[in-house]
């Protein structure tokens, strides 16, 4: 009697166990720049065949005053001396934060920008504020657009174009801060030219089809920089390959002249041959990726995500003080291919921040004339710096 019972107990919780898994929906928000993408192999790379590596979430700073269209967040290159305040001083303490031990759920990219949250679970940062952190991998940008929507996480690193698409119809997100930007001495997005394209100079690019994806952060890089440069819209030719590896491999064999990459497939377009004609460390103002969070969940779990920032900013003081050492997690964490270690440079991360509104606008304005959406979305209701430390 006593085992008919017990199975019968063990039957039940089978049961509600499979009640309680998580479904997913079919319809992200958002058109997505790839999705399952395998990194080529390179010589010497002891990677397994078929081994994902997909596309960051393609992902705001300054270039010099004067001819820039607007001014970007200050990026301070020492910790200890931030302009805008974002590190404490020496022998100052930050204001306490403490999270009471709620759990926030990142839908995580295999992408750079990642690395500050790395580093604070690794190191212990999330518990020290009291926020728990729970990563959940995806393989690709469409992928993480429907853990968000379906509600099986609570946040992400995305870009400004995203965050436009959900919030469209009604304030689904909300841009809380900054992950990563261009800067003069680090660029984010690369325009990439073949070793046979015999192309040395910008302007040769006139009415040259350059790789991109549609849509997103990748098309607004490649129409921004190109302007800077001097081109018209009609001078601008692009041809669409969603994948990135598809980019890459056909700009490797010179089937395309030109493509628009992120880093690191950049690197690993000039490591086969490519050569770099224009970065956004040229124009920074426009190369961005930001930590995004659901409304719903923004305003259920404040302190939480107050707690989650204060553990970031710390984690960008370790990372900025040194660099170099945090190559080998990058590595480890497959973020970047072992080929390029020997020579890659961890990026600097920004300081404390949020988009500056003329940036927004100048996304939206872009967005609108590509017929990306169709209305005005509230800057203020859409980003938010109430919760950065």
């Amino acid at each position: 009697m006593k085992r008919i019972r017990l199975i019968l107990i063990l039957f039940v919780f089978l049961v509600s166990l499979t009640a309680c898994a998580p479904q997913t929906t079919n319809q992200p928000p958002a058109a997505a720049e790839t999705s399952n993408i395998a990194i080529p192999m390179l010589s010497g790379e002891g990677q397994p065949a078929g081994e994902a590596y997909p596309a960051p979430a393609e992902a705001v700073q300054p270039s010099p005053a004067g001819d820039q269209p607007y001014p970007a967040p200050e990026v301070s290159t020492s910790p200890t001396e931030s302009p805008s305040g974002a590190y404490p001083a020496p022998g100052e303490e930050a204001s306490p934060v403490y999270g009471g031990g709620e759990t926030l759920r990142i839908a995580v990219l295999p992408i750079v920008d990642n690395l500050p949250m790395i580093v604070a679970q690794r190191e212990g940062l999330f518990a020290n504020y009291g926020v728990q952190v729970e990563f959940i991998p995806v393989a690709s940008a469409a992928e993480r657009d429907q853990v968000i929507m379906a509600g099986q996480a609570d946040g992400m690193i995305n870009e400004i174009i995203s965050t436009l698409l959900y919030n469209k119809d009604s304030i689904q997100v909300q841009i809380v801060r900054l992950a990563r930007v261009a800067t003069p001495a680090s660029a984010q997005y690369h325009l990439v030219v073949s070793a046979t394209s015999g192309i040395n100079e910008v302007s040769q690019l006139k009415g040259v089809p350059i790789g991109i994806s549609q849509g997103t952060i990748i098309e607004y890089i490649t129409d921004r920089l190109l302007e800077r440069e001097g081109f018209q819209a009609q001078e601008i030719q692009k041809i669409a390959v969603p994948k990135i590896p598809d980019r890459l491999a056909l700009l490797s064999s010179g089937e395309l002249k030109a493509a628009t990459l992120p880093d690191p497939f950049s690197y690993l377009a000039v490591q086969q041959g490519g050569r770099f004609l224009l970065q956004d460390s040229k124009y920074p103002e426009y190369g961005h990726s930001t930590y995004t969070f659901r409304k719903v969940v923004i305003d259920q779990k404040p302190q939480a995500i107050r707690a989650f920032l204060a553990a970031i900013e710390e984690a960008v003081m370790k990372i900025t003080l040194s660099p170099e050492q945090y190559v080998n997690v990058l590595v480890e964490e497959k973020l970047i291919p072992a080929p390029l270690a020997s020579s890659y440079q961890t990026p600097p991360f920004p300081p404390k921040g949020i988009p500056d509104e003329r940036l927004w606008n100048d996304v939206l304005a872009w967005a609108t004339a590509k017929g990306i959406v169709t209305s005005a979305i509230s800057y203020t209701d859409s980003v938010t710096s109430a919760f950065l430390p």
